[in-house]
């Protein structure tokens, strides 16, 4: 297979998904499959093994993608019914003061998101954001954009989202790495795309609190900190996972270098730490204490449940697809020759699949699509090139950052940010994709950077 050719097949199959999606309106789902079709006829694959290849890729996708998705939808609607996302940020505010609750609200948005899908965080807790402008007079965006920054960081950046969950899954990069280098890295990101960016752009744009509030009297849903979980316990239900799956990585990796040996207790370690088993542990302990113990009705906890499963079942389906689509590109070859001319260039893979997921994004709006195509292309490349785990984790993330630049009209995000805002689609591109954009320049240069010394 010719260079050129190769070529021709990875960007008109990309050329292919986005017609699909943008011209002819068609799902997500469907438009993968086809374009895995595409790609494996193209390439010259018997028709019996382009289906063989997408049973394989869908059924290995899901067994790892649905149980951690599903898990952390359940986990995170727990956390969204009991009010403790809002007691959360309650507590970080009072603790901060209203002058420096800019930074109150990146940190409430980094935690929060980690269970939360990123537009139910956002709706759970701009009514504080609209409080706070209306108490200190400052501009929606000086406590709004922080806000919006640390959960779009963390949904990018760390597991358990689905975002970060897909492309690890895909490129076969365990969680606790990703998670570790979504922290090191998504904190400064954060940092200089929130309350420093929030500063500044609210100094040039005066934006008040929507007029319904204020009729209201700043009167919202939102559960107050005193009637919610405690913030320690929120954070304990959050950090467990997260600390067991790091727990897993280390333990996992001081065994392989024989620094510690492999032991009965090494054994639980690892087993309490993967990623199903720290996520089930979690979501008990969130079904037991935010529910149970809060006098919340049994048949109520089952209907929160079973509403959870059902924006975690596109995302586990696209993301089948996503599976799909690398492994046609593997059975086909072309991933074994993508990966001989990239080790024979000096094009860093980090580079390569922040573009892909750049292209992408920008072309049809959904981050998740973009991640989940990216790394359907890049996979094969990266299970040639004999790279480490950290250096995938960082792969991961240059996706994850890439699949968030450029946030337009083409982008649900966008929207949903202009209406509660009360934003102009002139003032929502100055400021929600400028914030964006931040975050997906930042994320590349800190993932660039890192990987010199990793």
């Amino acid at each position: 297979m010719s260079t050129p050719w190769l070529i021709f097949i990875v960007v008109s199959a990309v050329a292919l998904l986005l017609i699909m999606v943008l011209k002819l309106r068609l799902n997500a789902f469907i438009a993968l499959l086809i374009t895995a079709i595409y790609a494996g006829v193209v390439a010259g694959m018997p028709l019996s093994g382009i289906l063989k290849s997408m049973q394989k890729g869908m059924g290995d996708t899901l067994g790892f993608v649905a149980i951690v998705v599903g898990l952390g939808a359940i986990f995170g609607q727990m956390l969204e019914s009991s009010g403790g996302a809002s007691s959360l940020a309650h507590t970080l505010v009072s603790r901060f003061g209203k002058e420096k609750a800019s930074w109150a609200m990146v940190i409430t948005g980094f935690i929060v998101a980690i269970p939360v899908f990123f537009d139910v965080g956002f709706i759970i807790l701009v009514p504080i954001v609209y409080s706070l402008s209306r108490d200190t007079k400052k501009s929606l965006l000086f406590y709004g954009i922080p806000l919006l920054t640390g959960l779009a960081v963390t949904h990018s950046f760390i597991p358990p989202t689905p975002g970060p969950v897909a492309v690890a899954d895909i490129l076969s990069v365990p969680l606790g790495w990703v998670i570790l280098f979504g922290f090191i890295l998504g904190i400064p990101t954060a940092i200089l795309a929130g309350p420093l960016f929030g500063k500044y752009i609210s100094g040039k744009m005066y934006i008040e609190p929507p007029v319904w509030f204020e009729e209201n009297n700043g009167e919202s849903s939102t559960r107050d900190n005193t009637v919610g979980p405690s913030f320690g316990l929120i954070l304990l239900l959050i950090g467990i996972p997260i600390l067991l799956i790091l727990g897993n990585t280390l333990t996992t990796m001081l065994v392989e270098k024989k620094i510690i040996a492999g032991s009965l207790f090494t054994n639980i370690i690892i087993f309490l730490g993967h990623p199903f088993s720290a996520l089930i542990i979690a979501t008990l302990l969130a079904l037991w204490l935010l529910g149970v113990r809060r006098g919340m009705d049994r048949e109520k906890m089952l209907v929160l449940t079973t509403k959870a499963m059902g924006p975690a079942g596109i995302i586990i389906l696209v993301t089948g697809a996503g599976g799909v689509l690398k492994q046609v590109l593997v059975d086909s070859g072309i991933g074994e020759i993508l990966a001989r001319h990239l080790a024979a260039s000096s094009f860093s893979p980090i580079l390569l699949g922040w573009l892909l997921a750049a292209v992408i994004r920008v072309s049809q709006g959904s981050s998740t699509v973009a991640m989940i195509t990216a790394a359907g292309i890049l996979a094969p490349v990266t299970s040639l090139l004999n790279l480490s785990d950290a250096m995938m984790a960082l792969i991961v993330i240059s996706i994850a950052s890439g699949a968030t630049i450029l946030s337009h009209v083409n982008d649900s995000g966008f929207w949903l940010v202009g209406k509660y805002f009360g934003l102009s689609e002139k003032q929502t591109l100055q400021t929600w994709t400028v914030m964006e954009t931040i975050i997906a320049l930042s994320g590349l240069a800190l993932t660039m950077l890192a990987s010199v010394f990793v």
